[in-house]
């Protein structure tokens, strides 16, 4: 039975689920593909001070990579891209074309979008990482906004260049 907390970060309200196994959700307010909240169980946050602890060591720039267990729920294609995605550096970016390219199938690069824009556990699994063909910022399941701030703030602690 899955259960959930609410934090506060710099990008504003997360809503964090988890079950037995693992991290299965990081939710933003507002946030596209954001299942109904009832499914995220009853509030408790007995399973969740690694995950607090890690990101606020991210968001303060001390962190740069996440070690938790991550229970992701999806298509066998989705968990495929979502895997690809953790492997994509702090501060620097790959475009969708690209990410597909490196599951061996450089023409699906609108189903790798189509599965990035589900991605269950933001931030953590760095989906924000991935731009247009062209280096533009193109959707993001938290809104623009969102994924320009952590670009930019990745690219100031990390000193990469973006694109």
């Amino acid at each position: 039975m899955p259960v959930h907390t609410t934090i506060d970060s710099p990008i504003g309200l997360l809503t964090l689920v988890a079950v037995d196994d693992g991290l299965t959700g990081l939710y933003m307010v507002e946030q596209r593909h954001r299942p109904a909240q009832e499914t995220f169980g009853h509030p408790d946050h007995t399973p969740f001070p690694a995950v607090v602890e890690q990101l606020g060591e991210y968001f303060s720039g001390d962190r740069t990579d996440f070690d938790l267990p991550l229970a992701m729920r999806g298509t066998p294609f989705q968990l495929t891209v979502w895997n690809e995605l953790t492997k994509i550096p702090y501060g620097e970016t790959v475009s969708y074309g690209e990410l597909a390219g490196r599951l061996g199938n450089p023409s699906a690069s609108r189903a790798v979008g189509l599965a990035n824009g589900k991605n269950p556990i933001s931030v953590i699994v760095p989906c924000h990482r991935v731009v247009g063909s062209t280096g533009d910022l193109t959707g993001y399941g938290g809104g623009l906004e969102r994924k320009r701030h952590l670009l930019a703030f990745e690219k100031k602690i990390g000193g990469a260049t973006l694109f």
